[in-house]
């Protein structure tokens, strides 16, 4: 029995009749191979985010070696080491997240979805060509905003299209799909972080590419429409209609023209939905429950996935053997969200997500006892596997529950907690690395996870099947 006595939070009344039609005929389109391709070309652009993301730990030996920043530090909140590098990254996202999220419920998901990577691209730039620690990490934390606001537009993005019957699916793809910046990253790490080619150090070679390969979203923008139900929350009921026809029409069904939708009888009045409303029932369970699930899972997901090169270095391997192990488990990021597709609508995200946690708890241990490189890598690979499991399911999970007027903002206010988590592991991390060493580690890693797998299991609300601002 869930603590929330909502069935994600849509029993404050029938919406206006424009979005309920909206909602109800979005639940009832066919998984067609259009709607597919929208879920592509999102999860296409969301390459950069992870791109972005994971550079934090491939590029940190080459940081390291450069002399901009250290391993570890003597002060706990030392800005002279890789710590302060994720710090300041995850710093950057959790801005992004928590006080910008309002920005695609404002101005709608197609608009920040482009604009918001152009910040990051500017700033990733910049950062490239810094000299000094203190440029590095203000640049860092600048891309880390830019970031921040495009994850979570996506993420809304993508559960405004596509009906419940498969949006786990949609989300293991997206992953899926964007994971594939993984093993580019690690590649490009593995190969340009030992060198300096035409005299420039390899680790701003790395962050140069990610940036200029992101421009390839001017090209992607102009294949995907508005959300229909953003535009319909926006009293743009008319054009919300086009879109859905076209949307039904790409599937072969003939639906009813926006007239006849219109016509259609009001059940109830509902109350606009403001972000005040977040912090009173029926969703300040839910707030606080996905705060608590954010802040502890950042350290499972992010305390390997982020110091992969690093502890493989601590275990006594060389820089360049460590990069080498690192890109072979990279390539587990986008295989195993679409080994978990096959399941990924067939139970629970609660249950999905509390499933992987465990495994995480298991398979951290055990690597933090290895020694040797081919059951070393063999337990990243799982440990990965887990991690990205998780992650396309809290992905879905935590935009699903929250109404369209502040999708965005919503899921951005819980996701920002895991941006904060982060911003801390770095310090916390690299603390635990240098005083207990990589055990000591994976054993903060687990008492994180055994929060989530409580916290879910307890008081996460079912969601399977259910359509979004629909009684």
């Amino acid at each position: 029995m869930s603590v929330v006595g909502i069935d994600t939070g849509f029993e404050l009344g029938a919406a206006p009749s424009g979005p309920d039609e909206i909602s109800r005929r979005l639940e009832a389109m066919p998984g067609t191979a259009y709607v597919w391709r929208l879920v592509i070309l999102l999860s296409l652009a969301g390459c950069f985010e992870i791109y972005d993301l994971f550079l934090t730990g491939y590029i940190a030996p080459g940081l390291s070696r450069s002399g901009l920043l250290s391993t570890t530090t003597t002060a706990f909140f030392g800005f002279s080491g890789i710590g302060a590098f994720v710090a300041a990254t995850f710093a950057g996202l959790f801005v992004g997240t928590f006080f910008l999220g309002f920005l695609a419920d404002r101005f709608g998901r197609r608009v920040i979805f482009t604009y918001a990577l152009l910040g990051y691209t500017a700033a990733s730039v910049i950062m490239a060509c810094q000299t000094s620690s203190e440029g590095l990490l203000l640049w860092r934390f600048l891309a880390g905003i830019g970031i921040g606001v495009e994850v979570i537009t996506i993420d809304a993005y993508i559960t405004e299209l596509v009906p419940s019957r498969m949006r786990g699916r949609a989300f293991a793809v997206n992953q899926s799909i964007m994971f594939i910046a993984v093993p580019v990253v690690a590649f490009l790490a593995w190969w340009l972080v030992p060198r300096a080619p035409y005299g420039v150090e390899g680790w701003r070679w790395v962050v140069l590419i990610g940036a200029a390969a992101s421009m390839i979203i001017w090209v992607l923008r102009l294949f995907l429409p508005e959300s229909p139900l953003w535009l319909a929350r926006h009293g743009r009921t008319e054009e919300a209609f086009r879109i859905l026809a076209t949307l039904e029409a790409k599937g072969g069904a003939t639906a009813p023209g926006p007239s006849a939708s219109l016509a259609r009888p009001v059940a109830q009045t509902v109350a606009r939905i403001g972000f005040a409303d977040l912090f009173r029932p029926p969703y300040l369970s839910l707030v606080v429950l996905f705060m608590v699930f954010n802040l502890c899972q950042a350290f499972g997901f992010y305390g390997f996935a982020n110091w992969v090169p690093t502890l493989l270095v601590e275990k006594g391997i060389t820089v360049t053997k460590s990069l080498q192990y690192s890109f072979i488990v990279a390539f587990a990021y986008p295989i195993a969200p679409l080994l978990a597709a096959s399941f990924a609508d067939k139970f629970e995200r609660r249950w999905i997500i509390a499933g992987a946690c465990i495994a995480i708890i298991v398979f951290g241990m055990t690597f933090a006892q290895l020694t040797e490189p081919g059951l070393l890598i063999l337990c990243g690979v799982l440990l990965t596997a887990c991690n990205t499991t998780m992650s396309y399911a809290y992905h879905a999970y935590q935009t699903e529950v929250f109404p369209t007027q502040i999708r965005a903002q919503a899921s951005g206010l819980v996701y920002s907690m895991s941006r904060l988590s982060a911003t801390f592991s770095g310090f916390i991390v690299a603390y635990m690395l240098k005083e207990a060493g990589v055990t000591g580690v994976f054993g903060l890693i687990t008492v994180a996870m055994l929060i989530v797998v409580i916290a879910m299991a307890l008081f996460g609300p079912n969601v399977r099947g259910k359509a979004l601002d629909t009684v």
